[in-house]
């Protein structure tokens, strides 16, 4: 067990936080791996670790990646699960990021992996990043709901406490190791569009790291991410004006959301669900026909 997390060298930190982003089906458009990849650029944070990934992923599954360096040489890439360090002092405390892939197999194990390191980190505070697919509009800001695992942390972050029940990722599996560990923890989640379910959403990135500097109490420079966001509107929209049923569509989701006011955007549960109904939709079709698997560069 000790070999399977390779530690480079352990940073010196104070009062750390543990940020975490998985690839997979809490990864709704890739919004909360991008939230996490901006971080990671955005402070300038330095790998120091990482997990082996030979006894936690079925490489049938999630198939390692052939790319050409020079345009020569064939290079495999290994589904990665790193951490990196940065010291962040807008917050005044530092950070530990852990961007990877959701793995297939040993989650208990993989997950003891995690809350050791953050044990031996003395890590106080650990919120996990996730994104799900939604019935929302791509022309409004992403919904972002939060749970927290005691009820004096969802009153301190003003979050909430989640009622959910069904299927869950190595997300909830993480949540539930630290809090047997004792370790404070908290989820985002931001709802993306899932007729657009196959683009990249900069929108969803942006709720997220937005909500993100809330929580922490500290400002981050989000310029590039607007940016972005401000592109995907435009870009998607120029797609979806094509379709007559899908602009309808859209047009529907856009007055039901300018509807709701502030108290009745979807909740941290609501869109648990919403995930579960897509997993189960998702399923049933694999299991009824063998054309609708993913092709095998999708790790979902």
């Amino acid at each position: 067990m000790a070999g399977e997390l390779r530690i480079s060298s352990l940073p010196a930190v104070e009062r750390p936080v543990l940020i975490t982003a998985f690839r997979g089906w809490n990864d709704g458009g890739q919004g909360a791996t991008m939230a996490a990849g901006f971080l990671a650029r955005h402070w300038a944070a330095e790998r120091f670790a990482d997990i082996d990934p030979e006894d936690f992923f079925d490489f049938q599954a999630t198939r390692p990646q052939v790319s050409l360096e020079d345009g020569i040489t064939r290079h495999i890439e290994w589904p990665e699960n790193e951490f990196l360090h940065a010291r962040v002092e807008s917050l005044g405390r530092d950070v530990i990021l852990l961007l990877g892939v959701e793995p297939n197999l040993r989650w208990r194990t993989f997950s003891a992996l995690i809350v050791g390191l953050a044990q031996q980190l003395g890590v106080d505070l650990v919120i996990s990043l996730g994104a799900l697919l939604a019935d929302v509009p791509h022309t409004r800001p992403a919904p972002v709901s939060g749970t927290a695992s005691t009820p004096e942390l969802v009153e301190q972050l003003e979050l909430e406490q989640s009622r959910y029940e069904g299927p869950t990722g190595i997300v909830g599996v993480l949540h539930d190791a630290f809090r047997e560990a004792g370790i404070p923890s908290a989820s985002l989640w931001a709802a993306v569009p899932h007729y657009v379910s196959m683009t990249p959403s900069p929108r969803a990135a942006l709720a997220l790291c937005d909500r993100l500097a809330e929580l922490l109490g500290g400002a981050i420079d989000l310029t590039e991410l607007r940016e972005a966001s401000d592109a995907y509107e435009r870009q998607v929209s120029e797609a979806v004006v094509g379709d007559t049923e899908t602009l309808q569509y859209v047009e529907e989701l856009e007055q039901r959301t300018d509807a709701f006011d502030g108290d009745d955007l979807p909740s941290g549960d609501a869109l648990a669900a919403e995930l579960s109904r897509f997993l189960l939709e998702r399923e049933t079709n694999v299991e009824g026909d063998d054309s609708a698997a993913p092709p095998p560069t999708d790790d979902r």
